[in-house]
């Protein structure tokens, strides 16, 4: 009998909700795309009942997300906590 050993990376989720600063127009939307593509993690953005791929500027922007407006940031895969931490940080700071 030989043993069986799992090399591949453990899957792991996380997930923040961020308070908008400013309306997800094209500036921080490119952003948040632009992050969100350096992780391999899968990431979705949630707001009002519509769940979105954040790697796409044009679906960030049909979210419709306000000023004001509360965003979850979810991330499952290796990186999904430095994925979250990162687009967290984008929508916390979009101005």
């Amino acid at each position: 009998m030989s043993a069986s050993s799992d090399t591949s990376p453990a899957a792991t989720g996380h997930e923040a909700a961020v308070v908008l600063p400013a309306n997800l127009h094209a500036r921080p939307a490119g952003q948040l795309a632009r992050a969100a593509g350096q992780f391999s993690s899968t990431i979705e953005l949630d707001f009002n009942g519509k769940t979105i791929n954040p790697t796409g500027v044009l679906g960030v922007m049909g979210l419709g997300a306000t000023a004001g407006s509360t965003v979850t940031v979810r991330a499952t895969g290796p990186d999904a906590h430095d994925a979250v931490a990162a687009l967290a940080d984008v929508l916390a700071n979009a101005e």
